[in-house]
């Protein structure tokens, strides 16, 4: 007999993987068959580089801080996508050799008065300060007619303008989400260093054509504010591709569904496996909910300056394996896709 959890179908007596993580009411139709059933597409011939896949907005970039009111942003509904169910192997992510992308982080904040400890965390509210508090923050769209949440994080780039986020936070179910926007420093309704729109979001290519969870990667371009670009008001962290499995890493994110509310910045902390179930991801001990996707991972994170150099995103869990979080290996696609927002 077939059986679901949560109105999404299990396969072969297995319960189906959950997102990042637990979403409202609001969205809980989100786990849709058609993403459920994702397809691991082979990723053509060796050397290839399929160019990432984007979209304009067609929004006037000055009316969506004002459309994103506190109000507005405060009810987003965190974000789920339905995870990969078993196939007959994890899609292999194409790899070169390790790039490092150090951060530019103009002004530092101060950190707390309590660093929040070192590894590992399952969970809680990052307190210790420092840069990541200004680079990370929340992404709002518009989603099949219903304002929606995820998390990013403003990255060292060409354009000093780039946010890296998850996939299923530009696009899902064939669909480029709308009234786009990146609030770093987010905080409970507040927009400290302003409602940065997209003026285009892009998503790997695999992501783009089939919504491959093992490439569940996104970027956003956003539009200069007040004059100035993204990066020179925040700061941006850095990157590193092809830099290997098992490693400490710290994850952050804006998880909104229960027990969080979307109001403050949550962090995990722990050594990463791979997962050795359904995908190529990383994995990580960590109760963030759905909101959180797309929130950055770090390798080399220092918590005195809250640096360090992203290396994932926050993607999917299982609901079967609880308080886990799974994010996408930055190979090369990753690296492309970084590439082309930067350059963009």
């Amino acid at each position: 007999m077939r059986r679901t959890v949560r109105g999404i179908p299990a396969v072969h007596g297995i319960p189906a993987p959950h997102p990042a993580r637990r979403s409202r009411a609001a969205l809980g139709t989100l786990t849709a068959a058609g993403t459920l059933l994702a397809l691991l597409l082979p990723t053509g011939q060796a050397g290839a580089a399929p160019q990432p896949g984007h979209h304009s907005s067609a929004t006037p970039q000055t009316t969506l801080g004002a459309f994103w009111t506190a109000d507005r942003m405060r009810a987003a509904a965190p974000l789920d996508l339905a995870t990969p169910t078993k196939r007959s192997a994890p899609a292999a992510v194409p790899r070169s050799a390790p790039l490092k992308v150090a951060p530019t982080l103009p002004r530092l904040p101060k950190a707390g008065p309590l660093l929040p400890g070192s590894l590992p965390q399952a969970g809680g509210p990052w307190t210790g300060g420092g840069a990541v508090v200004k680079t990370t923050g929340r992404v709002f769209f518009t989603y099949q007619g219903r304002n929606a949440s995820c998390s990013g994080d403003a990255v060292t780039s060409g354009n000093k303008s780039t946010v890296i986020t998850a996939g299923h936070c530009v696009k899902l179910q064939g669909a480029w989400h709308t009234n786009w926007v990146f609030v770093p420093g987010y905080h409970d309704g507040q927009a400290p260093y302003g409602k940065w729109p997209a003026a285009k979001t892009l998503a790997t290519p695999q992501w783009t054509a089939s919504e491959d969870i093992n490439y569940d990667v996104g970027a956003a371009v956003v539009a200069p504010l007040d004059g100035k670009k993204l990066t020179d008001v925040v700061g941006g962290q850095g990157l590193s591709f092809n830099s290997g499995y098992n490693k400490a890493m710290y994850a952050f994110g804006f998880p909104a569904a229960a027990p969080y509310d979307g109001s403050k910045l949550i962090y995990c902390s722990g050594n990463t496996i791979k997962d050795p179930l359904f995908s190529s991801d990383h994995g990580l001990p960590c109760n963030m909910t759905g909101g959180s996707s797309g929130g950055p991972w770090f390798t080399s994170f220092d918590e005195k300056t809250g640096t360090g150099l992203q290396s994932s995103v926050n993607s999917f869990g299982y609901q079967f394996w609880p308080n886990n979080m799974f994010g996408p290996y930055f190979g090369d696609d990753a690296k492309n896709l970084y590439n082309q927002a930067q350059t963009s």
